[in-house]
């Protein structure tokens, strides 16, 4: 079992690896070994997730989501396999602490008055700014 936050945690047997290739620096070794990691996790389907977490989850994880709920992370930040891992699994239990989380309501709130006539005043010093940068009218005869 793998602890996420509170009373969530995740059974081994719900993720799913695969190893590609990875690019970029690692000389001889990119070429060789499988180091890049790919997990899968099915959140849609998930018994250890409570149903508004897999909500705000699937929400959050954005294109990461894959088809039927099932998100997706890729780790190739590291040279090696298992730190791959250790990364990509760190960044799901992260994803479902955020989304374990309930969101603060937003309440309603209006400017004080202060603030509305400020406003007004700068618009008005403005407005004579602007009024002012038009032709001269001067005697026309």
């Amino acid at each position: 079992m793998i602890p996420v936050d509170g009373g969530i945690s995740l059974d081994e047997n719900e993720l799913q690896w695969s190893f590609v290739r990875s690019s970029g620096p690692g000389g001889q070794n990119v070429n060789k070994v499988s180091t890049a990691v790919q997990l899968r996790f099915d959140a849609a389907r998930s018994p250890s997730l409570p149903e508004e977490v897999r909500v705000r989850l699937l929400r959050l994880a954005g294109k990461r989501v894959a088809g039927e709920g099932v998100v997706v992370i890729e780790a190739r930040r590291h040279r090696s396999q298992e730190q791959n891992r250790r990364d990509a699994l760190d960044r799901l239990v992260d994803l479902i602490r955020r989304a374990s989380s309930r969101p603060k309501p937003r309440r309603k709130t209006r400017p004080t008055g202060a603030s509305r006539r400020r406003r007004l005043e700068r618009k008005r010093r403005r407005g004579e700014i602007k009024r002012r940068r038009g032709p001269v009218r001067g005697d026309e005869e």
